[in-house]
């Protein structure tokens, strides 16, 4: 049996699934304050009656760093960047301690101007005057050689918790970026730490000795354990998890529309005949362009938890949360608490929720269900406004899938599949509004910690080569090898597949599910004075993203 578990803003799903499907599933209030109480929760309502033994896996996911980074509830941390003439490092600054640095390295990997290390102790001493506790390190071409970033590591690693660095987070070419990969890794750190040491507690609490891993943005797993060094893997996690577990009812041969509302944020995501659209470059998430490599997702601050209010005589919907609903305990009015006036909810307190809408139909000057109406049909057409414009973004480049490039594909959704606690409630009113059909997923208040709990491990490799040079890397696996001339395409590909097979089984893969493909496969001759000198090589290989091959069956008994 394995365990899927899937910790949201509002509430943590939990299920139970075995080879005859799912066997239980639990849904528990997310503490924010105590996320041990909330993880040891949902394990010992999931576990009750079953023996430690039986249970083979389990797999995580979470919206947490999600919702921290649309909700701009980041903590503070420090950057160091260095870029060398032509580019300044301003133009790409994420947060308040950034700090452009002298030092630059050309497209080749040669140096052009050392670092400075007075420079660089000095913005030391100012960090840790600040309290920062975790920093980031970006130089342009630290791809291509990592000296200047290993070289600033080596100058901060004494004085600060954690230090990320540009080349170890991504190997991929693009400065900005790289920049803002590299700064959510470490602003995001925290908030995962702390998911970590929750899940580690509760697990060790339960007497459970089982493979942990966590789900990626991708739709694939990884160790959990690993997940601390590349926590910026675990952004839109949650929206993933949502992802995979729509996949077994979405429909064949048509797009697909999923809508995941939640407490806090509702993510949204489209399928091309149940296969998930990729973000070919890396996710965007708030201001943030990242080189994570994501299903193509979109989340909005607004779910049934948003704080309602009026503001300046308009009604204003998100994008914090304050709380629960009045309905359910809390102390502001949500769309939740309008749902309960407006009678489509009936398992709340009633009367705190009216007296929540009351306020804000005071403000309005509209009578209590004229206002519960307005919050209502505000919070779903908000909704379906974001969705077609991420649509429309969709459509305004080449689209990919996690298996292919749709050549001058036009996304075009027939339906639309809604997840999430208040999903019946929305159906029919966003089916009236967009004009699309809608279905609820039948495990609508749980698909996402199935969808967590089937997905497979993955994970990528970007492997250089540069016979001129002499050398062939790929920095984020810490590789480094002197090659000769003779070194050609096909040795760098055997070489990327063995690291890549090698970095899948480290995070904990299944050897039959090793499904690699090869994502990017560039060769250049280097020309000089009428002649070659040599080739520049690049491959980018990984393993697909999809459901673990032994429970590939369980998706169609989840129909039942």
């Amino acid at each position: 049996m394995i365990i899927g578990l899937d910790v949201g803003g509002t509430h943590t799903d939990v299920v139970l699934l075995g080879k005859q499907g799912l066997i239980n599933e639990v849904k528990v209030p997310t503490d924010a304050s105590n996320l041990f109480r909330s993880v040891l929760s949902g394990l010992n309502k999931i576990t009750k009656g079953v023996e430690p033994q039986e249970i083979h896996r389990a797999v995580f996911s979470t919206t947490l760093t999600t919702n921290a980074i649309v909700q701009n509830n980041l903590p503070p941390i420090g950057m160091i960047v260095s870029s060398g003439p032509g580019v300044d490092p301003e133009f790409f600054r994420t947060n308040d301690h950034y700090f452009p640095v002298s030092g630059s390295i050309d497209h080749r990997g040669r140096e052009i101007k050392p670092i400075d290390p007075a420079e660089i102790k000095t913005i030391s001493k100012t960090l840790k005057k600040s309290g920062i506790p975790y920093v980031g390190v970006v130089s342009k071409f630290s791809v291509r050689n990592p000296s200047h970033e290993l070289a600033i590591y080596e100058i901060l690693k004494d004085d600060f918790e954690k230090v990320f660095l540009g080349h170890r987070i991504s190997g991929n070419l693009n400065f900005p970026r790289r920049i803002s990969t590299t700064y959510l890794n470490a602003a995001v750190y925290p908030i995962h730490k702390e998911f970590y040491d929750a899940i580690i507690k509760s697990i060790e609490q339960k007497w459970l000795h089982i493979p942990l891993h966590i789900l990626k943005a991708d739709g694939g797993t990884m160790s959990l354990e690993a997940s601390m060094d590349f926590p910026g893997q675990t952004i839109v996690s949650g929206p993933a998890a949502s992802i995979m577990g729509s996949i077994p009812f979405a429909p064949v041969q048509q797009d697909c529309l999923v809508l995941d509302i939640g407490g806090t944020t509702t993510d949204m995501a489209v399928l091309i005949d149940r296969v998930p659209v990729l973000d070919p470059l890396g996710t965007s998430l708030s201001y943030y362009k990242t080189l994570i490599r994501s299903l193509y997702t979109h989340s909005i601050g607004i779910g049934g938890d948003s704080f309602v209010r009026v503001e300046d005589g308009h009604l204003k919907i998100g994008p914090d949360r304050k709380g629960s609903a009045m309905a359910y305990g809390g102390q502001s009015p949500t769309p939740t608490d309008a749902l309960c006036v407006i009678g489509l909810i009936k398992d709340g307190d009633n009367e705190k929720a009216r007296n929540g809408i009351q306020q804000i139909a005071d403000q309005l000057g509209d009578p209590l269900q004229t206002a519960a109406l307005k919050i209502f049909d505000a919070t779903y057409k908000k909704i379906i406004s974001e969705a077609r414009a991420m649509i429309d973004r969709i459509n305004s480049k080449p689209v990919y899938t996690i298996h292919e490039l749709q050549e001058g594909y036009k996304v075009d959704p027939k339906q639309i599949l809604i997840i999430g606690g208040p999903a019946p409630y929305f159906a029919r009113h966003i089916e009236e509004y967009s004009g699309i059909a809608v279905g609820v997923v039948p495990k609508w208040k749980v698909a996402n910690a199935i969808g967590a709990a089937l997905a497979r491990t993955t994970c990528e490799v970007v492997f250089f080569a540069d016979t001129e040079r002499g050398f062939a890397s790929s920095p984020e696996e810490n590789f480094y090898e002197s090659i000769d001339r003779s070194f050609t395409r096909d040795d760098a590909l055997k070489k990327a597949n063995e690291l890549l097979k090698a970095k899948a089984l480290h995070k904990g893969a299944n050897p039959e599910d090793l499904e690699l493909e090869v994502l990017e496969d560039l060769q250049f001759n280097m020309v000089r004075g009428f002649h070659s000198t040599g080739k520049n090589i690049r491959i980018k290989v990984q393993v697909k993203p999809g459901i673990l091959s032994e429970y590939a069956d369980i998706a169609e008994m989840l129909l039942v």
